[in-house]
C-alpha cells in the first residue's frame, strides 16, 4: 500500500521546479514526454508554453532564467533534444541557469537496446546525453529508486553553478511513487569559512592601502549570482567608480554618481577607461576576459593592483582564496573601502550619458542608426527589459544609456543569431510587469520570426523593432561587404504577425524617416497591451561605431588570408 506522503517523480520534479520559483515550462511536445506533459499543465503554479521548435524553446527558457534565475525546457529524446542542444551551449557559455528535460523510452526499452524512434538504431540510448554532458555542470537519468537525490543533486548543482542541468526522464519513471521532499533545496552558496574570509579581507586591505582610486568592472557572472544589491551598497560606501562590460549591462544603476560607462579594452569611451586602466586598485566583479566584452583582448588592467572575484573563489594580486563566495567578498570590500577616506576622483558625479547619446538628426531625414538608438533611448521607460540581437542591434544598444532598473539582454559570449525573439518570448514571461523591448536585424529575426506567433498566442505585447538594412550587416563589416552570402530574402515584415496569427493582437509600421519612428514609438507607448512592431528601414552598410571599431579586430583575429 502507498503511503499517504508518496508521490510521483513527476510531481517531485514538478514541486522542486515551482521552489527554484519557475512558473512556466518551455517545450514541443513528442510521445516520449507526453505523460510528464499531463502533469505540467494540471500542476498548480505552473503553464505549459509551447514553441515552434526546441531549439526557440531553449532560446526561450535562456530569457525567461536572465531575469528568473532558473528556467526549464522540456524535448522528447533524440531530434528533440539535439534540437535543443545549441540553446543549452549558449546558457552554459553565458552562464544561465536552464534545466533541460528528456523525455525518454522507458527504462526496459533502453536496457535492452531496443531499436526504437528517435535513437540512431544501434541500441545506445546515451549518445545524446553525453552530448549534454558537454554544456552542463549536472546530469542524470532517472530511475524510480534514485529520482528524489538525482532531481536534488542535479537542481543543487544548477542553483549553485548558474549553469545548464540535464535530466533524461524515461516514460515509466513520470508516475513511479518517491516520497515527498522532505527539506527545501540547499542554498545557492554556502557561507563562507569564517577564517578564509578574513584571509581574503587582509590580503585586499594590504593592497587597497595606498589606493586613492578603486574602480569595480562588473560582468555577467555578477548578473546570474545577484550581486545588485551588493555592487550597490560598494559604491555607497566610498566614492568607487564603476564600469561593467557589455554583459553586465544594467547591473549598476547608469545614473549613479559612480558610473563610468561600458567598458571595452581601447574601444571604450575616455571615461571608462580613465576609470578602469589607470585605477590603483581593480576589482573585477564575475567579469572574466572574452573578445566580445574586451574589444578583442584590448583591454589594460593595472598590473598587481587587482582583485578579481568568480564564482567560488576570489583572487587578491596573485593570492587565490577558494571557497570565499563573490557576496562575501564585496561586503568586505564595502566595508574596506569605507575606511579609506578616498577622495571622489576626477569626472566623480559627471554622467558619462550625454557624450554617448547619438544624434537623432532632421525629423523628416532618412532614418540612421545614430537617429535610431538616440530614439530607443527616449522610449526606453525605466523599469523595462531592453533586448538586443547580437550585431548592430547589440553594438548600437551597448552605448545607450540605460534607464532607471532597467534590464538588458543580449548574447555577445556565444552569439547565436535569432536568439533574442524566443528569449523576449522568455523575458516577457518572467517578468510581465516590466515591458520587453526588442531590437533585432532583418536576418537574425528570419531564423526565428515563428515565435511572434507564440507572443501573440500567450497574449505577450512586447515591441519589437525589426532592423530592415538588408542583410548580415555586422557580418559585411568584418569581411565580404559585397559577397552574396551576407544577403537575405526580402521579407515583407509588417505582414508577419498577422501571418502568424497575431490577428488584432499586434499593430505594426514600416518607418523610413526619423518622424515616422517617433511617431511608431509614441503609438507603441500608447498601446501596452498590444504586440507592437516596427520595421525601421536602414542604410545597408550603415553601421553603430563601436561595430565598425571592432569589425577590424575580429578581422584580424579571424586571420582570413587577405
Amino acid at each position: 500500500m502507498t503511503a499517504v506522503s508518496d508521490i510521483t517523480v513527476g510531481a517531485y520534479l514538478l514541486r522542486r521546479l515551482r521552489e527554484l520559483d519557475i512558473e512556466h515550462v518551455f517545450g514541443v511536445p513528442g510521445d516520449y514526454n507526453l505523460g510528464f506533459l499531463d502533469l505540467v499543465v494540471d500542476f498548480p503554479g505552473l503553464e505549459w508554453i509551447g514553441t515552434c521548435n526546441e531549439l526557440d524553446a531553449g532560446y526561450a527558457a535562456d530569457g525567461y532564467g536572465r531575469l528568473r534565475g532558473a528556467a526549464a525546457v522540456v524535448t522528447t529524446f533524440g531530434v528533440g533534444e539535439l534540437s535543443a542542444v545549441n540553446a543549452i551551449a549558449g546558457s552554459y557559455a553565458e552562464s544561465v541557469p536552464v534545466l533541460a528535460i528528456t523525455g525518454m523510452p522507458a527504462t526496459a526499452v533502453a536496457a535492452a537496446g531496443t531499436p526504437v524512434h528517435h535513437t540512431l538504431m544501434d541500441g545506445e540510448y546515451d549518445h545524446f546525453g553525453r552530448m549534454f554532458a558537454e554544456v552542463t555542470v549536472a546530469r542524470a537519468t532517472l530511475t524510480a529508486q534514485n529520482a528524489p537525490a538525482e532531481i536534488d543533486r542535479v537542481l543543487t548543482a544548477l542553483r549553485r553553478h548558474r549553469k545548464p542541468v540535464h535530466l533524461n526522464l524515461p516514460t515509466d519513471v513520470v508516475l513511479a511513487k518517491v516520497p515527498e521532499p522532505a527539506a527545501p533545496l540547499p542554498a545557492a552558496d554556502a557561507p563562507t569559512d569564517p577564517a578564509l574570509l578574513a584571509a581574503f579581507r587582509a590580503a585586499a586591505a594590504r593592497l587597497l592601502d595606498d589606493a586613492r582610486t578603486v574602480t569595480v568592472l562588473a560582468g555577467h557572472e555578477a548578473d546570474r549570482h545577484g550581486l545588485r544589491a551588493p555592487l550597490a551598497d560598494l559604491l555607497a560606501a566610498a566614492p568607487v567608480r564603476a564600469a561593467v562590460y557589455s554583459t553586465g549591462k544594467g547591473l549598476v544603476d547608469e545614473g549613479a554618481p559612480g558610473f563610468a560607462g561600458v567598458y571595452t579594452g581601447e574601444f571604450s569611451a575616455k571615461p571608462a577607461r580613465v576609470a578602469v586602466e589607470d585605477a590603483d586598485c581593480l576589482v573585477l566583479a564575475g567579469a572574466p576576459v572574452t573578445d566580445t566584452v574586451t574589444g578583442g583582448f584590448s583591454h589594460r588592467f593595472p598590473a598587481g593592483r587587482t582583485i578579481e572575484l568568480r564564482p567560488g573563489r576570489a583572487t587578491v594580486g596573485g593570492a587565490e582564496f577558494a571557497g570565499v563566495t563573490m557576496t562575501d567578498a564585496l561586503a568586505a570590500l564595502a566595508e574596506l573601502v569605507s575606511g579609506l577616506g578616498l577622495p571622489e576622483p576626477a569626472g566623480y558625479g559627471e554622467s558619462p550619458v550625454p557624450a554617448a547619446r547619438p544624434d537623432r538628426g532632421a525629423l523628416d531625414g532618412p532614418l540612421t542608426q545614430d537617429a535610431l538608438w538616440a530614439a530607443v533611448g527616449d522610449f526606453l521607460p525605466a523599469g523595462d527589459v531592453l533586448v538586443a540581437e547580437q550585431g548592430t542591434a547589440f553594438f548600437g544598444a551597448q552605448e545607450l544609456p540605460l534607464p532607471r532598473d532597467a534590464r538588458f539582454v543580449g548574447q555577445p559570449m556565444w552569439g547565436s543569431i535569432g536568439y533574442t525573439l524566443p528569449a523576449t518570448l522568455g523575458t516577457q514571461l518572467a517578468a510581465p510587469d516590466r515591458r520587453s523591448v526588442l531590437v533585432i536585424g532583418d536576418g537574425s529575426l528570419q531564423l526565428t520570426a515563428q515565435e511572434l506567433g507564440s507572443m501573440a498566442r500567450y497574449g505577450l505585447a512586447p515591441v519589437v523593432v525589426v532592423l530592415n538594412n538588408d542583410g548580415y550587416t555586422v557580418e559585411r563589416a568584418i569581411h565580404g561587404a559585397t559577397a552574396p552570402y551576407n544577403d537575405i530574402a526580402a521579407w515583407n515584415y509588417t505582414a508577419l504577425p498577422a501571418a502568424f496569427g497575431a490577428g488584432d493582437h499586434c499593430v505594426t509600421r514600416r518607418v523610413t524617416t526619423v518622424a515616422e519612428l517617433l511617431d511608431a514609438f509614441r503609438l507603441a507607448a500608447a498601446t501596452p497591451d498590444r504586440m507592437v512592431l516596427i520595421e525601421a528601414v536602414l542604410p545597408r552598410d550603415d553601421a553603430p561605431e563601436l561595430l565598425t571599431a571592432l569589425a577590424g579586430r575580429f578581422a584580424a583575429q579571424n586571420d582570413y588570408g587577405e
